[in-house]
């Protein structure tokens, strides 16, 4: 089994995605990346899954030329190289894990829009140094309720960007006690491989071991993996 993982722009905050999805088992990881120019590796990967890190630039996001914490420059190259991946990925039906910016990332390329500063939502949400954490509430009958079986649980957050309009494609399936969108899947998924997304970031939720928020969302990815390796064999 060999994962696409989006390079987020720190080491350490890479090898966590890394310790995460490989957890015991023998998993391959390859580092994707628009400073490698690499993206012909994804045709090797049964997988992928889009790290958190910079803000989207608002000429892919649609947003505000200047907005409250915005980043001293945008990756824009970054942004080109992970919507290519991602239409790869759909194209050739393997499953996607979008992690924060992940997130983001996906539902803009499925014709949604972004909070350019989340404002007093930030005293909640966004990293000073430290992340921050809430409770999530889970929608019923979505994936996301299937998979970590509890209504709400405790998260970490890092961000001051959310979801505003949803890609028509998309259902949201949890939010944050003030409405903020913490998660998204398919609306319709007959015929289409595993999508998942959260605002969080499952890889580090250190202070909440084996919470199903976590555990739970790896494990699943690593079974709809293996389930789509078959299927096409």
């Amino acid at each position: 089994m060999t994962i696409g993982l989006t390079y987020t722009g720190d080491e350490k905050k890479h090898q966590n995605y890394i310790n995460w999805l490989r957890g015991d088992d023998a998993i391959e990881i390859i580092e994707l990346s628009a400073e490698k120019d690499n993206a012909v590796l994804m045709a090797g990967c049964d997988a992928l899954v889009l790290s958190g890190g910079i803000d989207i630039s608002p000429e892919l996001s649609g947003g505000a030329a200047v907005y409250p914490h915005q980043p001293a420059t945008w990756n824009r190259n970054r942004d080109s190289f992970e919507k290519s991946l991602y239409a790869f990925a759909i194209k050739q039906a393997l499953p996607v894990l979008g992690i924060c910016r992940g997130l983001q990332l996906v539902n803009v390329l499925e014709g949604g829009s972004l909070v350019d500063d989340l404002g007093g939502g930030n005293d909640q949400h966004k990293n000073d140094g430290a992340d921050k954490d809430h409770i999530v509430f889970i929608e019923p009958g979505t994936l996301l309720n299937e998979i970590v079986s509890v209504a709400s649980g405790q998260v970490n957050s890092a961000h001051h960007q959310a979801i505003q309009t949803t890609g028509a494609t998309l259902l949201v399936n949890s939010r944050a006690a003030d409405g903020t969108i913490e998660g998204v899947e398919w609306k319709e998924k007959e015929g289409k491989a595993f999508l998942l997304c959260v605002q969080w970031h499952p890889e580090r939720m250190f202070e909440f071991p084996h919470s199903p928020l976590s555990e739970n969302i790896r494990n699943r990815f690593i079974q709809e993996i293996s389930q789509s390796i078959s299927a096409k064999k």
